[in-house]
C-alpha cells in the first residue's frame, strides 16, 4: 500500500528532517575535500617533486571527475536503493581520502583525488534527490539549502581548517581529517537515512533521459554554469587581486576567503528561505546583485576596503541563488529525480571549472586581475538573459501543467517504502 512520510503529514509539513542535516554534513566533509587543496599546494607540490601547477592539476582533476562522475554514477545506481548507494559512496570517498594520506607519489595522489571525485558526485546527485524526496514540494528550496550549507561551511571551516593542519602538521594531516569527518557522516547516514519512499514503478534509464529533451532543462543547466562560472572566474583568483592590485598584505587573504564563505553561509540561509516561494524572483535578484558587483569589483579593485566589503557581498549574492538554482532544476526535471541531481552536480561543475579557465585566459592575455571580475560579469549578465528567457516560456505554459513560479509541472506519484 502507498505509504506516506513523516515530514509530509500534519504539523510536520514545514520541518526539515534530521536525516537532510545529515546530508548536510556528509556534504561538509565532501567539500572540504574538494578546495582544501588550494591552501595545500605549495608544501604538497615540493613532497611530491612536481611544480606547482601540476600540483594544481589536482584540483582540476576534482572538477572535472565531478562533471562526468555524476550522470554517470547517477545512472549506474539508478536502481540501486538509495539508502545503500549513499552509504557506499561516502565509504568509497572516505578511502579515497585514506589512499592520499598515504598516497607515496604523485600518480597514486592523482588516482585517489579522482576516484573520490567520482564518489563525491554521486553522493551529491543521489544525496539531492533524496533530501527532494524527503519533504514536500514547498520545501525543496529549503532541504536543498541545507546540503548546500554543508559546502558553505566547508568553505568558512573546513578549507581554512585543512591549510591550518597543513602547515603545522604536513599535507597529509588534512587528508587524515576529511577521513575522519567521512566516518562520521557514515555512521550518521547508516543510523539516520531511513528506508526512502521510492516510486510505484521502478525508475528507467529511457524515462528518465526523456528530461533532456526539454528546453527548460537546458535553459536551467545554462543558468547554473553561468552563474556559477561567472562568481568562480573571479573568486579563483582573489588573492592576487587582494595583493597586486588592492594592496594589502598576504595574510589578509585567508580572512577575506573566510568572509567570503561567511556571507556564503548567509546567503544560503535567507535564499532558502526565500526560493520555495518566489524562485524566479530570487533567480534574477541574486544574479542581478552578482553582476552588479563583480562590475563594482572590477572598477574598485584599487581600494581596499571597498574590496573586502565587495568579496563578502558577493559570497552572499552567489549563495542566495544556489537553492533556487537546485530547486528549478528538480523542478522542471520532475520525471527524473536522480539525473536532475546529477545534472546540477554536474552543471555547477561546469561552471567551477569554465569561469576559472576564463579568468585565467584574460590574465594571460594582459587584461590584469581586476579584468576577471569583467569577464565573470559577462558570464552573469548572460545568466540573467537565459533566466528571463527560462521564466518567459514558463509563464506561457497552461495553468494546468504549473502551479507557481518554479513548482513542479506535475504531481507526485504514490509511493511505496523501499524494503
Amino acid at each position: 500500500m502507498p505509504s506516506r512520510s513523516p515530514s509530509r503529514s500534519g504539523t510536520d509539513r514545514s520541518r526539515i528532517p534530521l536525516a537532510v542535516y545529515v546530508l548536510g554534513l556528509s556534504v561538509f566533509a565532501l567539500g572540504t575535500s574538494e578546495f582544501m587543496l588550494s591552501g595545500l599546494l605549495p608544501p604538497l607540490a615540493e613532497d611530491m617533486g612536481v611544480s606547482i601547477p601540476r600540483a594544481g592539476l589536482l584540483i582540476s582533476a576534482f572538477a572535472i571527475g565531478m562533471v562526468v562522475g555524476a550522470p554517470l554514477l547517477a545512472v549506474a545506481t539508478l536502481r540501486l536503493p538509495r539508502r545503500t548507494t549513499l552509504i557506499t559512496l561516502i565509504t568509497v570517498f572516505g578511502f579515497g581520502q585514506i589512499a592520499g594520506a598515504l598516497a607515496p607519489n604523485y600518480t597514486v595522489l592523482f588516482a585517489s583525488r579522482v576516484v573520490s571525485a567520482l564518489a563525491c558526485a554521486g553522493f551529491w546527485a543521489v544525496g539531492a534527490a533524496v533530501a527532494v524526496a524527503m519533504v514536500p514540494v514547498g520545501a525543496r528550496a529549503r532541504a536543498l539549502a541545507v546540503m548546500i550549507g554543508g559546502l558553505s561551511i566547508a568553505n568558512v571551516l573546513g578549507v581554512p581548517a585543512g591549510a591550518f593542519l597543513g602547515e603545522h602538521f604536513g599535507w597529509r594531516s588534512a587528508f587524515w581529517a576529511v577521513a575522519v569527518a567521512s566516518g562520521i557522516a557514515l555512521v550518521g547516514v547508516v543510523s539516520l537515512i531511513p528506508a526512502l519512499p521510492v516510486p510505484d514503478e521502478r525508475p528507467r534509464l529511457r524515462q528518465e533521459v526523456r528530461i533532456y529533451r526539454d528546453p527548460q532543462v537546458w535553459l536551467s543547466v545554462s543558468v547554473v554554469a553561468l552563474a556559477a562560472g561567472g562568481v568562480f572566474c573571479a573568486f579563483s583568483y582573489l588573492a592576487p587581486l587582494l595583493t597586486d592590485v588592492a594592496g594589502l598584505d598576504d595574510g589578509w587573504v585567508p580572512t577575506v576567503l573566510a568572509l567570503f564563505g561567511i556571507g556564503a553561509l548567509i546567503g544560503t540561509a535567507i535564499g532558502g528561505r526565500i526560493a520555495d516561494a518566489h524562485l524566479f524572483g530570487v533567480l534574477l535578484s541574486g544574479i542581478a546583485a552578482s553582476t552588479v558587483l563583480l562590475f563594482a569589483l572590477a572598477l574598485l579593485g584599487e581600494y581596499a576596503v571597498l574590496t573586502v566589503a565587495l568579496s563578502f557581498l558577493l559570497g552572499v549574492s552567489s549563495f542566495y541563488t544556489a537553492p533556487a538554482l537546485n530547486a528549478r532544476l528538480f523542478n522542471v526535471a520532475g520525471a527524473a529525480p536522480t539525473l536532475a541531481g546529477a545534472t546540477t552536480t554536474a552543471a555547477f561543475n561546469l561552471g567551477n571549472t569554465g569561469g576559472p579557465w576564463l579568468g585565467g585566459a584574460v590574465i594571460d592575455a594582459g587584461f590584469g586581475f581586476a579584468s576577471t571580475a569583467w569577464a565573470g560579469a559577462g558570464l552573469t549578465a548572460t545568466a540573467i538573459g537565459a533566466t528571463a528567457v527560462s521564466l518567459r516560456l514558463h509563464r506561457r505554459a497552461s495553468p494546468a501543467s504549473r502551479v507557481v513560479a518554479g513548482t513542479p509541472d506535475r504531481a507526485d506519484k504514490p509511493v511505496r517504502t523501499d524494503t
